[in-house]
């Protein structure tokens, strides 16, 4: 389980901004260092490169890189934009962390201003022959990370902003955030439903804002804990919404410096994340299929496309489930399970609720969970024989038709 201080540089380097101040630092670096390597250039280097042999180079980086970062973001903008439109609005925050967009946008902009640097640096005489022959060679090296960003981004360009690229961005956020959950379970503490309940005397923790539960920083509070002998139950789960003065857990033997630190532990904002919420990525999906089966939008086939991408994510995580169980991290520490009656419901529920006066998606979300009843992980099968029943009693209600309502019997029989 990861510190507060890890999550928080995590979030940073998944940030535009970041790598473009990265990549920009390190080539003004290269700029103002290249003087520092006179004595390494031979003298023949330096009658072939000089200076009129860079920069009509320069100027030319500097002209396309800047017309080409105005471009790419406008172009980024409003795939963004039109993807969070066509799927939902949560999900505009997972593809703003798209790893092939920040590096191409990070090697314009860093190649744009190395290469202006470079040229005020040569009008004011600050670059001798030797400094030449360097800015030379890395221009050659910017060039050739140029070319390569460029391939990339026509490539990326073909699907930036489409549905399936949203979907994908989506689901691979969502794995990755079951796949932590499934390694460190309750967030490596014990499962508050299989231990006791809080002392009579524990005192509870009060949010200090309100906002949703981000992050639980567990290695400090187990810390904590450890230091004054106490213990702690957990009572709002990361993806709970919780209001100033709201309850988040209980302590138990703490002292007064631990209690009233305690809510500091705990991270409040106004929106959900991925680092510990793993029932937010399974609600983006359903909530995207939900929008496809709008009047507005009729998009069945989308509605589909979700269901299966949700239940091979249940499957992959049952499998992740089975696994040897895990070692506590924090004994002193008590919090709920996520279930797999709730990831069921977050990925599953509000697509029959809007889609089972379709045949086609309610007739997928029976097989799926069909698919599902056979796990070899109990919980998921349990939940998915339940949720059969709930699709079952929808379907009834809106199927028109009494040959669909015969065929959706007929997928629950088998």
């Amino acid at each position: 389980m990861v510190s507060k201080a890890l999550m928080l540089f995590l979030r940073l380097a998944r940030r535009l901004g970041v790598r473009v101040v990265l990549m920009t630092v390190l080539a003004l670096i290269a700029v103002f260092v290249a003087p520092a390597l006179d004595p390494l250039i031979p003298d023949s280097f330096k009658d072939r490169f000089d200076r009129d042999a860079v920069l009509p180079i320069l100027n030319i980086l500097a002209s396309t890189m800047l017309a080409a970062t105005t471009f790419s973001l406008g172009v980024m903008v409003q795939a963004f934009q039109s993807a969070a439109g066509q799927a939902t609005p949560r999900a505009y925050r997972i593809l703003m962390q798209d790893g092939t967009t920040q590096t191409v946008l990070a090697t314009f902009v860093s190649t744009f201003l190395f290469s202006l640097t470079a040229i005020v640096m040569f009008r004011a005489e600050f670059y001798g022959d030797a400094a030449a022959v360097v800015i030379f060679a890395l221009t050659v090296l910017s060039i050739a990370l140029v070319i390569i960003a460029i391939l990339r981004w026509i490539d990326h360009l073909s699907q930036l902003g489409s549905m399936d690229h949203t979907l994908r961005m989506v689901e691979n956020a969502a794995r990755d955030c079951l796949k932590t959950v499934a390694e460190a379970p309750c967030l490596g503490a014990n499962d508050s439903s299989k231990s006791d309940a809080p002392p009579p005397d524990a005192v509870a923790i009060l949010a200090n804002r309100s906002g949703y539960v981000q992050f639980v920083n567990m290695p400090a509070m187990h810390e904590a804990l450890e230091r004054c002998d106490a213990r702690l139950w957990v009572t709002a789960q990361p993806g709970s919404y919780a209001l100033t003065g709201g309850v988040l857990g209980y302590l138990s033997g703490a002292d007064a410096k631990l209690v009233e630190e305690a809510a500091d532990h705990f991270t409040l904002e106004r929106e959900r994340t991925l680092e510990q919420d793993a029932r937010f990525g399974l609600i983006v999906l359903s909530e995207i299929a939900a929008r496809a089966l709008s009047p507005g939008v009729n998009d069945p086939g989308t509605a589909i496309d979700v269901v299966q991408r949700v239940k091979n994510l249940l499957w992959d995580h049952a499998h992740e489930e089975r696994a040897e169980p895990r070692d506590i991290r924090y004994p002193r520490a008590y919090v709920p399970r996520i279930t797999a009656a709730d990831l069921v419901q977050d990925g599953i529920d509000v697509i029959i609720r809007d889609g089972a006066g379709r045949p086609e998606v309610i007739g997928t979300i029976i097989k799926a969970l069909n698919d599902l009843a056979g796990s070899d992980w109990p919980p998921l099968a349990e939940a998915a024989r339940d949720t059969l029943d709930y699709a079952r009693e929808h379907a009834e209600a809106a199927l028109t038709l009494q040959a669909d309502r015969e065929a959706v019997r007929e997928l629950i029989r088998r």
